[in-house]
């Protein structure tokens, strides 16, 4: 069976019956139903809205990875964008552009992984839209909440700030490219760091907050940006997987070029004041390993931007 015998008001049925099942928190008083979702967030609280996009060909491809996955995949990166600000989350909206010819067990599976996922980081789906398409495509926008005024931001790095960053990188890009050569397909999805994010909020100490996305180098890049600042980084230093470097080795692959180029990792890159707390101090606060990798310093950087993902090849998709 394909998408196009299921028909618009079937497919949109299909979905309501399926979040319906994983059910809604109380920050829902309307969700799937109506012209827009109404979302409750609290007293003295900032909303925060984020958008991302996956592309088909460009961001995934179903002969490397499951639909399950996709899904997965698809709503990690945007509440990756929550908890780089700070927030917590309260629900999301799917915009999904599909061919009609997509098998309906495609869809099915796509939409397990995606509710999968929702559950398991208590964000429900409230409402979306639906297209035909001549690839598939799942563009998410992702709704939060954060104290007043505590949002993160990527433009408080200061000379003399200690760079930092939670969990390992390089396991995405890895496993990518294990895919690619056939040797398996992409299972890995990361998991979003909200309660990292959240927990990063309440110091005062911290500067700047990105999440890896585009890979170490680049997403530092946009750290730095705004102002007249360059990083002083250790590469030896930035934290890795387990036997991440004999993977590498049997693959052919330069593992520090995967660390600090690759993308998907969704860790929290973010700067600490010079008298802020320690990285072993962050780990306890956190509850999540963080290492410290580099210093800001004043200054532009040589040799232009880092490396990672580059957005405006054909068809690729950036966040603004």
């Amino acid at each position: 069976m394909q998408l196009r015998d299921l028909g618009e008001f079937g497919l949109i049925d299909r979905i309501e019956r399926a979040a319906r099942r994983v059910g809604a928190p109380r920050s829902v008083r309307i969700g799937i139903g109506d012209d827009a979702a109404v979302l409750r967030a609290r007293l003295r609280e900032d909303v925060v809205v984020s958008t991302d996009a996956m592309v088909e060909g460009v961001h995934f491809r179903w002969r490397t990875e499951s639909p399950r996955t996709v899904g997965r995949r698809a709503l990690v990166a945007a509440l990756s964008d929550l908890a780089a600000m700070g927030a917590r989350p309260l629900g999301f909206l799917c915009a999904l552009a599909a061919p009609p010819q997509l098998p309906l067990r495609t869809l099915d599976g796509l939409l397990a992984g995606l509710l999968r996922e929702a559950q398991t980081q208590a964000t429900p789906l409230v409402g979306g839209n639906l297209s035909g398409a001549r690839e598939t495509s799942i563009t998410l926008t992702a709704v939060g909440a954060v104290a007043r005024g505590r949002a993160l931001r990527r433009s408080g790095a200061r000379p003399g700030d200690r760079i930092c960053v939670t969990g390992a990188l390089g396991a995405a890009a890895l496993e990518r490219a294990r895919a690619e050569r056939g040797l398996g397909r992409v299972r890995r999805v990361a998991s979003p760091r909200l309660a990292a994010g959240r927990a990063l909020a309440r110091l005062p100490q911290v500067g700047a907050c990105i999440d890896v996305s585009d890979g170490l180098e680049a997403d530092l890049a946009h750290l730095l940006e705004r102002g007249d600042l360059r990083a002083e980084l250790e590469p030896a230093a930035v934290p890795r997987p387990p036997r991440f470097a004999a993977a590498c080795a049997r693959l052919g692959l330069d593992p520090d070029r995967l660390a600090l180029a690759g993308g998907e990792d969704y860790e929290l890159l973010f700067t600490v004041r010079a008298a802020g707390p320690s990285a072993a101090a962050l780990t306890r606060r956190l509850a999540v390993p963080v290492a410290e990798i580099g210093r800001v310093r004043r200054g532009r950087p040589r040799g232009g931007a880092g490396r990672g993902w580059r957005h405006f090849g054909p068809g690729r998709v950036a966040g603004f």
